[in-house]
């Protein structure tokens, strides 16, 4: 992470960052927290890597456009302690706070900012962490794209699809800044997955000034800065961290009025599944204190929040080992920290002590008992008995269950390096529905894996017909880059084969749905109202849309059957009876507010 002097000065009337004479000379100064780390100046007369990283080159034309990245592949700390030199004077240098950049709250001094989200659930909360500190430091966001002095995107690489969609947005941007907006073009900011899968790449062909991965968000205010001045060919902080979680940053919500919020609880991943990304752009497991975790709750509470989901890579390896103010660390070995069963492992070696999951959501229900609690996205090895007992018990931990397999045949289980069997897996169902009878399971598919045979392909949909998942998310396989399947298998799928498996995962799914859902018909379901707007859906006017306890969707018609109606909008409770479904959704008539 690199700390750089403040010294004000005036760009388009804004304040802001610049370098001291003898950091622009040929010193920097970095503080190694988790890798050695540093950062490289290249400038648009030479952008070859290869020759400049780990160099610091002396300071150049002005007419140059240089380009400032940080990352974690350049030299060591022990280089730096060799290349250690009289001529520089480190008096002139003064570091911002340590551990982490400071911001100041004129920097933005009213510019604005806009933001578009990618992805997944993840990337909702990252950019409500952005929205933070963007505001900390003076900045205002905007609705209105042509209103704004930034624009950032918040992306998704888990799928070449996710990726190609970003690069057509930043064609569009870039016509927008040269041709429609010509006289005052913002600046473009890509962050995120994609921006730490491709780092510098993304900044060349002039489509971007600001590349952030996940764990640079706290610099974004100084990139800001730094592009605006002397880094016109663009900054980038790509670097990875072994312990950022945002831990002291309140995050702003998007959605005022929204009647749920996410929380995040851990981020990273150590599973190494052959097909994902998600290692690469987010980093290793690393957990936030529980003390920060149950203090957000509260104050989610405080804002009238009715249900919060609880986000994390690998959500359910929660593992803190923090000094907390209000709770032991647990002795207890029945505290939730083994596998599901025998017939799960890791390719890891699992590590003793601190808070688990089962701990962190024992604590977080008794905040308030009204609000209910989801949690996403989950890895199937981590559910042992003792979690869903708790699940079970707690009328306000949702009776939802993300059980992500990815493929119903061991062979195919074994090259995705899942780190368990079929069987393995279909008896932790067992036991979900033995222990939660009313349990509702869903999962994710990857059809056309890596040398993928038409008999595993049906493995899979024997599966999902035995299981009779509620909902399901089904991919087609896309390689990523730097994994293992990447290094070690092709991708000898065609495209037209993994078309119609998924076609027929697909129709496996909504066919088993439906008939478990034409099951509900008559029932009564409890359901947190999350729209009040009016919408037709099969002939039937519906003004009132929610959620029930396991999760599905459901519309609702506020009248009774007598004509009368009931009071009642989002953030209400309420009772409905079940009066048609489909595979997807389920439609009834409201029978009473529940205070």
């Amino acid at each position: 992470m690199l700390f750089l002097r403040r010294i004000p000065r005036q760009l388009n009337g804004r304040s802001s960052l610049s370098i001291s004479k003898s950091l622009r000379s040929n010193f920097y100064v970095t503080l190694f927290r988790s890798y050695a780390t540093t950062a490289t100046i290249t400038s648009e007369q030479n952008i070859d890597d290869k020759e400049t990283s780990g160099k610091v080159p002396h300071k150049k034309n002005n007419t140059n456009k240089r380009r400032l990245v940080f990352d974690n592949r350049s030299p060591s700390f022990q280089y730096f302690l060799a290349q250690q030199s009289a001529t520089v004077n480190t008096a002139d240098v003064h570091p911002d706070q340590v551990p982490y950049i400071s911001t100041n709250s004129t920097w933005g001094e009213g510019a604005k900012y806009f933001i578009e989200v990618y992805g997944c659930q993840m990337n909702v909360n990252d950019t409500e962490i952005l929205n933070s500190i963007m505001l900390k430091s003076g900045y205002e966001r905007t609705l209105n794209m042509e209103e704004a002095n930034v624009v950032f995107l918040v992306t998704c690489a888990i799928r070449e699809s996710a990726e190609t969609r970003i690069w057509e947005r930043l064609k569009y941007l870039r016509h927008y800044r040269t041709k429609l907006n010509a006289d005052t073009p913002p600046l473009i900011g890509v962050l995120g997955c994609m921006a730490e899968r491709l780092k510098t790449k993304i900044l060349d062909g002039r489509l971007a000034d600001i590349v952030c991965g996940p764990d640079g968000y706290r610099s974004i205010p100084h990139l800001i800065s730094l592009a605006t001045t002397e880094y016109q060919n663009g900054v980038a902080n790509v670097m990875l961290s072994a312990d950022e979680t945002y831990t002291d940053i309140m995050p702003v919500r998007l959605d005022q009025n929204n009647v749920s919020a996410w929380i995040s609880i851990m981020r990273g991943c150590n599973n190494m599944c052959s097909f994902c990304i998600v290692p690469f752009t987010r980093g290793i497991e690393r957990s936030r204190p529980i003390d920060s975790i149950v203090d957000e709750m509260r104050y989610l509470s405080e804002q009238g929040v009715k249900e919060v989901t609880l986000l994390g890579q690998n959500v359910n390896s929660y593992r803190d080992t923090s000094e907390s103010t209000y709770y032991l660390n647990s002795e207890n070995k029945n505290n939730g920290s083994g596998l599901s069963n025998d017939g799960f492992k890791t390719i890891y070696k699992a590590k003793d002590g601190g808070r688990r999951f089962t701990e962190l959501l024992d604590k977080i229900s008794l905040v308030d008992p009204k609000m209910r609690i989801r949690f996403t996205s989950p890895h199937p090895k981590n559910f042992p008995t003792e979690l869903l007992h708790l699940i079970a018990e707690r009328p306000n931990l949702c009776k939802s269950i993300h059980l992500p397999i990815q493929s119903g045949s061991n062979t195919v289980l074994e090259r995705m390096r899942r780190g368990y069997t079929r069987e393995a897996y279909l008896q932790l169902v067992e036991e979900m529905r033995r222990i939660i009878p009313d349990v509702w399971i869903s999962s994710d598919f990857i059809t056309g894996f890596c040398d993928e045979t038409e008999q595993e392909h049906q493995d899979t949909v024997s599966l999902m017909k035995q299981v009779k998942y509620d909902m399901a998310f089904m991919f087609a396989y896309s390689m990523r880059e730097k994994t293992h399947a990447h290094r070690r298998y092709q991708d000898n799928v065609e495209d037209a084969v993994k078309s119609r498996r998924l076609s027929e995962i697909i129709a496996t799914f909504h066919e088993t749905a439906a008939a478990k859902n034409q099951a509900l018909l008559g029932s009564q379901q409890m359901v947190l109202i999350d729209s009040d707007t009016s919408k037709s859906k099969r002939g039937m006017v519906t003004r009132l849309s929610g959620r029930t306890d396991g999760g599905h969707k459901m519309f609702i018609l506020d009248q009774q059957e007598d004509g009368n109606s009931i009071s009642v909008g989002k953030g209400d409770t309420v009772l409905a009876q079940v009066e048609k479904t489909t595979s997807a959704s389920l439609t009834g008539r409201l029978l009473r507010k529940i205070e």
